[in-house]
């Protein structure tokens, strides 16, 4: 292997908030798809003591991909190495370190290092990966700087919230239905166009019009995982403007006596946009349940055409 094929890139970035504070949020995986706007998904393996691994899917330059990575904690020294286990062309290797530095006692410093190889230390690959890793690295940290700094702050911008109805079916049937979206146009009254992309198996781009109450409609985007019978996590990527961020999940569960599909909902509100679409008297309270009412409707909506096609099977 040539000095060269291997490359070392670094990102900090100052944060104005504790560095154990800035240190929890990163060493806390579940909530990276909506910290992170590379993230879509993130799965725990296994973990013993101060080592954990994990299967990411994340964007890279407008791909999904997906690798299994290794991290070690040490909470005390504010340090998490990762190395990808399993990964994804057109990467061979790649390491890294995250590390918090106290600056005063409410700012501090964060570092992301990365050393990477190409596969077949091809050139035009290593230039693909520094340059994800660049778009992702930053941002990263400058989504990490704003929740740090979100959190600080008084408003409660961040909610979670769930839908779940019983169906007399079959688990398999209710996730065909969920997962086939690009039939929805034609199975749920709220979906006017629906596009599914779906470049390698359970990783899917779905693009679609949903119309609202009042007769408008929206376009969304989102990046949506699929694990057969039993999950559907996805993330949106082209947002609604009071959402600076959107996640959820379907959640399929099998008991004796029928199957329990849940809705899941992680949102947060774009303050900034507050008054320009719901008006100047309108705050933070009243976007948050103009957000739930409108997922909450054309969820239920989706479960309850769910329960039926499961049903009549």
């Amino acid at each position: 292997m040539s000095q060269t094929a291997l490359r070392e890139v670094e990102h900090q970035i100052i944060v104005e908030a504790p560095a154990r504070a800035a240190y929890a949020l990163i060493a806390d995986v579940a909530n990276w798809p909506r910290l992170f706007p590379p993230s879509v998904h993130v799965e725990r393996l296994d973990a013993t003591g101060s080592e954990e691994r994990l299967r990411i899917w994340a964007t890279a330059n407008g791909e999904i991909k997906s690798w299994t990575s290794r991290r070690v904690l040490d909470h005390a020294g504010m340090r998490i190495e990762f190395r990808q286990e399993v990964t994804s062309p057109p990467v061979a290797s790649m390491v890294g370190t995250w590390i918090v530095e106290s600056i005063t006692a409410d700012r501090s410093r964060v570092r992301l290092l990365h050393d990477f190889r190409a596969v077949d230390d091809e050139p035009d690959s290593l230039v693909w990966i520094e340059q994800a890793v660049d778009r992702n690295s930053r941002s990263e940290l400058a989504a990490l700087k704003a929740n740090l700094e979100l959190a600080t702050g008084a408003a409660n911008l961040v909610m979670t919230f769930e839908d779940t109805v019983a169906i007399n079916g079959s688990a398999a049937d209710v996730y065909d239905f969920l997962n086939e979206a690009q039939l929805w146009s034609t199975r749920l009254p709220h979906v006017a166009r629906s596009s599914l992309a779906e470049e390698s198996p359970g990783i899917q781009l779905l693009e679609m019009d949903t119309q609202t109450k009042d007769g408008s409609t929206h376009t969304t985007t989102s990046v949506r995982v699929c694990f057969p019978h039993r999950l559907i996590a996805y993330k949106q990527i082209g947002l609604p403007a009071l959402m600076t961020a959107h996640l959820g999940q379907w959640r399929i569960q099998e008991t004796p006596d029928e199957v329990r599909v849940t809705s899941q909902h992680t949102v947060v509100i774009n303050q900034q946009n507050i008054h320009a679409v719901l008006g100047p008297e309108a705050d933070v309270a009243r976007a948050g349940s103009f957000v739930r009412t409108a997922l909450s409707t054309n969820s239920l909506a989706t479960l309850e055409h769910a329960k039926a096609y499961a049903e009549s099977r």
